[in-house]
């Protein structure tokens, strides 16, 4: 087995006891919170981690990326540099949060203690994410399966405990204790980086001399760093606007606030927690496709380049069918064990083609990185969500169509950004658009 199928193997079944772990997360809180309180929790989630983007700048994707490509015995100072770097983003970022917080009635209809929560949070997981890239441009990949699996366990058992010995009569408390217990999860993984890190690195540059100055790593990183990041802040951004949007959307076909927050709630809580469930193989593959790619890329490799793209979508394909079969076929029971609702049912049905379509955008995203075409993809992101916002805001308005729309607009938006990438991809190795059905080809 090579490399990339062996990271990817390690990677996707942690995850998968890891997506089992948070299923069982997504059924207490939605049995804690309900219908309302589920769709509460789904919309502050993206502001959660629109912050944590601006905090991490990516840097895991782009130290990843420089760590395949050298020596290493520079590694251990090439992450001195950036943790230093990092610090000056972290600190910065923290300082004006503090201010949005503090000025801006950003949290109004939520707990007030949910901003300082996410001060708290901006530190932990920053560092914690410039770790993660060092294991993954090691090809570390069982420290990152770890760690994935540590921190849901955790939160699921602290979410088990906490609402198994406490009574919150409103969401705002329980919303609380939900993101507290993300927070908490993700600082029992950075103490096990951090652990497992200082172990790995005791040695290893004792005696060399590195080769790049601090300006010098600083530069490399955020050549790839600042591309990527506003690839992922304008995902962000999106995310954080999509649940407002489809709620406004849905207001003015005539729904009360009250209902339409409940429609969201059963959309993004529980249909799309079901039908993404089996993205974390296409996870997987994007952390094993990064350092993979970035090595072939910088030897010229086509012929790894076209294999490790071959593999990725017939991988794909192997687990994507069967789990869109699944859902369909079984789409009552599953959604019953969340809310008894005939809607969250049509709608895990009716948003299959975006399900999975997803499933292969995600590597195709880490292949785009790896060949430096963090551009591309960021414009290609740009453009499916400005169609994809409109349709929802032309149709979800609509009585006729409500909420129908809004999985139109989401069917079409993946569909359109899954050719968009493919093409791209393709094109710039100079691949047939059926390359899959051919042999490789030989190196550049």
């Amino acid at each position: 087995m090579n490399s990339f199928l062996k990271s990817a193997l390690i990677l996707t079944l942690a995850a998968f006891l890891g997506e089992l772990i948070e299923f069982l997360t997504n059924m207490v809180l939605a049995r804690e919170l309900g219908k309302e309180g589920m769709g509460m929790y789904m919309s502050v989630l993206p502001i959660v981690f629109l912050v944590v983007t601006i905090a991490t700048i990516e840097l895991p994707i782009s130290i990843s990326k420089f760590l395949a490509e050298h020596n290493q015995k520079e590694h251990r100072n090439m992450m001195k540099h950036a943790t230093w770097f990092a610090t000056g983003i972290i600190a910065s970022v923290m300082v004006v949060w503090f201010i949005v917080i503090t000025f801006i009635p950003f949290f109004n209809h939520y707990h007030p203690y949910i901003g300082w929560v996410v001060l708290v949070f901006i530190p932990i997981v920053s560092y914690s994410s410039i770790l993660r890239g060092y294991f993954m441009g090691v090809d570390n990949m069982s420290a990152i399966a770890v760690s994935n699996f540590v921190r849901k366990s955790i939160q699921l058992t602290l979410l088990f405990l906490v609402f198994r010995s406490f009574h919150f009569e409103d969401h705002g408390t329980a919303l609380l204790v939900a993101i507290c217990a993300l927070v908490a999860s993700e600082a029992v993984v950075f103490t096990y980086f951090l652990i497992t890190y200082v172990m790995q690195t005791n040695v290893i540059s004792r005696g060399y001399r590195f080769s790049y100055t601090g300006k010098e790593v600083r530069k490399r990183l955020l050549s790839v760093s600042l591309p990527t990041t506003g690839l992922h802040l304008f995902s962000a951004s999106a995310g954080a606007i999509q649940p407002f949007l489809i709620k406004k959307s849905l207001m003015l076909s005539g729904m009360t606030s009250s209902i339409a927050t409940g429609h969201y709630g059963m959309l993004a809580g529980v249909a799309m927690t079901i039908g993404f469930f089996p993205a974390f193989i296409a996870h997987s593959l994007l952390v094993a496709l990064i350092p993979a790619v970035s090595q072939a890329q910088a030897a010229g490799d086509r012929d790894k380049l076209s294999s490790l793209l071959q593999q990725s979508l017939r991988i794909t394909f192997l687990y994507g069918i069967p789990a869109i079969l699944v859902m369909n076929i079984f789409a009552e029971p599953i959604t019953n064990l969340f809310f008894h609702s005939s809607e969250a049912a049509f709608y895990l049905r009716a948003l299959w083609p975006c399900f999975l379509l997803h499933f292969f955008v995600i590597p195709m995203r880490a292949y785009l990185i790896g060949l430096g075409l963090m551009k591309d993809a960021l414009y290609h992101t740009i453009w499916v969500h400005v169609i994809s916002f409109s349709l929802i805001f032309l149709l979800a308005s609509q009585r006729e169509w409500g909420v129908s729309g809004v999985i139109l607009a989401m069917n079409a938006e993946t569909l359109l950004l899954t050719l968009l990438h493919y093409f791209t991809i393709c094109k710039r190795i100079g691949l047939p658009i059926l390359f899959f059905m051919k042999r490789p080809l030989t190196k550049l």
